[in-house]
């Protein structure tokens, strides 16, 4: 009995001398060893932070290339103008006409007996203040999005910032290559080309973008509401122009056209968007068919 338990114990022995030899010992001033691949620990998920910021971070990557774009399917949309396009034209540039008739009455009506030689000139606060009615449009809309958390909100929100963008722009680079003169620096309607900044009204343009968006959006069991409210302040935008001598009445109305064409195009683009992002199918079920469709978001 005495000789089983020696061997055993001498077996264990030799079992454990043989495992020390076998590993690897890490001397003084090395690393201790790597694992092996096979071993090697999974990598630490990312925060729940990094993982929110990331996934913002490429939103705005998508929408800054989504907004180029659009910008230059803006400026190359009359290369691709149908029929009806063309007409929309025609009649903005009949409209402008027609208002550029009246151009003398309506700056002689806020005129007012002004002892000035041209008229009242508008304060200088007078830019900020016009412009209050239409930014404050756009920023209730965005305010109640973000809210309420409704997403077809922030897209209202957004092509109402794209389109006063892209008009603003548009307007700022027509008004001076025509060279207008407002109706505070001269009293003839037809000073083209003098140096001046009046054709088009970009306060009118920008609210014209923004009304028209908020008009032709959202529940159409609201549209006269909405058309009230969204027409309502870009008008109203408009003759605060007028009526501060700043803008003859063809400069607004061009504003206008403009502002109203630019937010269609941003409304058609982003439906169409939708439309390519959107299937549907037939699914037979028991006893006959169903319809389904299908929408991905960006």
């Amino acid at each position: 009995m005495q000789t089983k338990t020696r061997l055993a114990l001498a077996w264990l022995l030799c079992v454990a001398c043989c495992a020390a030899q076998a590993a690897p010992t890490a001397r003084a001033g090395q690393p201790a060893p790597r694992r092996p691949p096979s071993t090697a620990l999974p990598a630490p998920l990312p925060s729940p932070a990094a993982i929110r910021y990331s996934a913002k971070r490429s939103k705005l990557k998508a929408l800054f290339y989504r907004t180029l774009g659009d910008a230059k399917a803006y400026y190359t949309a009359p290369l691709h103008w149908n029929k009806r396009d063309w007409e929309y034209f025609g009649g903005a540039v009949a409209a402008i006409a027609v208002a550029h008739h009246y151009d003398t009455q309506v700056r002689n009506h806020f005129d007012r007996g002004s002892p000035l030689p041209d008229g009242p000139r508008p304060g200088t606060s007078t830019d900020l203040t016009d412009a209050l009615p239409a930014f404050a449009e756009f920023l209730g809309t965005w305010g109640y999005a973000h809210l309420v958390g409704s997403r077809s909100g922030d897209n209202e929100a957004w092509n109402m910032l794209e389109a006063g963008g892209l008009s603003f722009v548009s307007a700022y680079a027509i008004k001076y290559a025509v060279g207008r003169q407002r109706p505070y620096q001269t009293r003839n309607p037809n000073a083209w080309f003098s140096g001046g900044d009046s054709f088009p009204s970009e306060h009118a343009t920008a609210a014209f973008a923004i009304g028209t968006v908020f008009a032709e959006s959202g529940n159409p069991r609201y549209r006269w509401i909405r058309r009230t409210i969204g027409y309502g302040i870009a008008a109203y935008t408009a003759y605060l122009r007028m009526k501060a001598n700043a803008h003859w009445l063809s400069d607004t109305v061009a504003g206008a056209a403009l502002g109203m064409a630019t937010a269609h195009f941003v409304m058609d683009r982003r439906a169409e968007g939708e439309m390519r992002n959107s299937t549907v199918s037939v699914v037979p079920v028991r006893g006959g068919v169903m319809l389904a469709a299908a929408v991905q978001f960006d």
